[in-house]
């Protein structure tokens, strides 16, 4: 039996990224707790296509590869910068091109970043919704992130990490512990 699939989505076009850094640490975390086989993008890795394609179909390969990863995978950590409130105008175009039932009843951590506290809302407010019409299942800790919470691309907030702690023990819902000394502690 293969390892369950975990995908992980940066809505940035940065490198670094806060972003980036900050879905890798949730999915290094699910990785070591459930065994998962996974894969990291962001939108740099989806490339140009993107913003020329009003349909599936017109994505190069590379982008269909990605979406169809997202697709496929048993549970997902999308993350979003926040700008002006919101997440960026094509991270939510490349959502527009995944077909509403391919995220059904799929458990998806919800993550965003911003500059500061102002855009914490975001997650409840434009992610959580955002996914509820996809009727995906979004874990109940949404994990937000502003610029102390990191040094050098690397979360160094103990109030985060935390918070990170507790959103990925919440897929044992879906998903069971790859080590057996970590499940017999809950």
């Amino acid at each position: 039996m293969s390892a369950p699939k975990l995908v992980g989505l940066a809505g940035s076009f940065n490198r670094p990224s806060k972003t980036r850094a900050l879905v890798e640490d949730v999915a290094g975390r699910a990785i070591d707790r459930y065994g998962f086989d996974a894969s990291i993008y962001d939108l740099t890795d989806v490339g140009p296509s993107l913003g020329q394609a009003q349909w599936r179909k017109e994505l190069d390969e590379t982008a269909r590869h990605i979406l169809d990863e997202v697709a496929n995978a048993d549970a997902l950590i999308i993350g979003s910068p926040t700008y002006k409130g919101s997440y960026p105008g094509l991270f939510k175009h490349l959502i527009d091109l995944i077909d509403p039932h391919e995220l059904r009843a799929k458990p998806i951590i919800i993550t965003a970043t911003g500059g500061g506290d102002r855009h914490a809302l975001m997650v409840e407010h434009q992610l959580r919704p955002l996914f509820g019409f996809f009727m995906a299942h979004t874990l109940p800790t949404a994990v937000y992130a502003s610029d102390r919470d990191f040094t050098d691309y690397k979360i160094v907030s103990e109030p985060l990490s935390a918070r990170i702690a507790e959103v990925v023990g919440e897929l044992s819902a879906f998903f069971r512990h790859s080590n057996p000394a970590l499940a017999a502690a809950e």
